[in-house]
């Protein structure tokens, strides 16, 4: 078998013309005047050569990597548990596809002395652009990149920064949720957060959910309010922590279909019965929440979209074309399924 490498030479000798004709016909080189017969007869050489360009030099001759990052303000565990994220990821990159780019997925973990990874992917120059997904108001070097024109685009929103975000409806999504619960009749409504507060997402849900109970003229009663990290492990503390306040609640909001699931769990193990005895609605409605026992009734969001967005906004930076609005906000939905309760509600244990 030949292995021998196709060169942009042989492809050259091939169509009768220069190695550079080559290059600039096939890395769609702006302004470069090449006639349309000669451009056709570079393309049908390489195809019939089989010639793939060597990406290192395509990047030499664009300038560009060719590549986006996509980076989770996560540990890489947190990151891997949350199952919401895979179909966000795949619309980032059905976006970064179709205008030839590739994704780059990184976690953003902070290192001491070093600031966080993203920093050193915009420093170094490995992605021509960053998505951002899950700021926190503790991210003051993003200031930093706003002044410096970096092409970023926030998954998520920071207040007083002017970067270009694509968010979801956190605050409405999560008073829609704990509406819900209180049309059902509960009084004494849990909520268990997807994250630590720092995550303006995380905020934002816990404020759609006091908003919602002040204007059922509930009061806020903060021993009802417990803290997830990302994943089912937290959602399985949480809830056992819930179930030791007195009086015990009869509805708990989860702000995260994958913090739910063990939330779940830490109910069965409990012998809490869902949901005659305790109703849960959780956020995010991934794949498999329709799944669960019993089927999660949850927030929808749409995660491919988010991705989707999030990518063609920043491939928009790059290309130095208009972006469609600087704050995208998408809407969310209530999904009901069989863990709320809808048909009946049990007022205590």
């Amino acid at each position: 078998m030949n292995l021998k490498r196709v060169t942009s030479q042989d492809v050259a000798d091939y169509a009768g013309v220069s190695r550079t004709t080559v290059s600039l016909v096939l890395n769609n080189a702006e302004n470069a005047q090449i006639s349309d017969e000669t451009r056709l007869r570079v393309l049908n050489a390489a195809q019939a050569l089989d010639y793939h360009p060597d990406v290192s030099a395509r990047r030499l001759v664009m300038g560009r990597s060719q590549v986006i990052g996509f980076v989770e303000r996560h540990s890489p565990y947190q990151n891997f548990a949350d199952a919401f994220m895979a179909e966000v990821l795949r619309g980032l990159h059905d976006a970064a596809s179709k205008q030839h780019y590739h994704v780059l997925f990184e976690p953003a973990v902070d290192q001491p002395d070093q600031g966080s990874d993203f920093m050193r992917l915009i420093r170094e120059r490995n992605v021509d652009g960053i998505v951002l997904s899950g700021p926190r108001y503790d991210d003051h070097e993003l200031y930093e990149i706003d002044r410096e024109m970096y092409p970023i685009v926030l998954q998520g929103r920071l207040p007083g920064c002017s970067l270009p975000s694509v968010d979801v409806d956190n605050v409405g999504g999560a008073r829609l949720a704990t509406e819900h619960l209180l049309a059902l009749g509960h009084r004494r409504i849990g909520l268990i957060t997807n994250g630590p507060l720092n995550y303006t997402a995380a905020a934002d849900r816990r404020s759609g959910y006091l908003q919602a109970l002040q204007e059922g003229g509930l009061d806020f009663d903060p021993d009802l309010i417990q803290i997830g990290t990302f994943s089912p492990e937290s959602g399985y503390q949480a809830l056992r922590r819930l179930l030791k306040v007195k009086p015990r609640p009869t509805a708990v909001f989860i702000a995260s279909d994958t913090v739910a699931i063990g939330a779940l769990e830490a109910a069965h193990q409990h012998q809490i019965h869902i949901p005659d005895d305790l109703a849960i609605v959780g956020f995010d409605d991934i794949p498999w929440s329709a799944y669960l026992n019993p089927p999660l009734t949850t927030i929808h969001l749409p995660a491919h979209s988010l991705g989707w967005k999030a990518g063609r906004c920043l491939i928009r930076m790059l290309n130095q074309e208009p972006i469609e609005a600087n704050a995208l906000l998408l809407e969310t939905r209530l999904v009901v399924r069989a863990s709320c309760g809808a048909r009946s509600v049990h007022g205590g244990f």
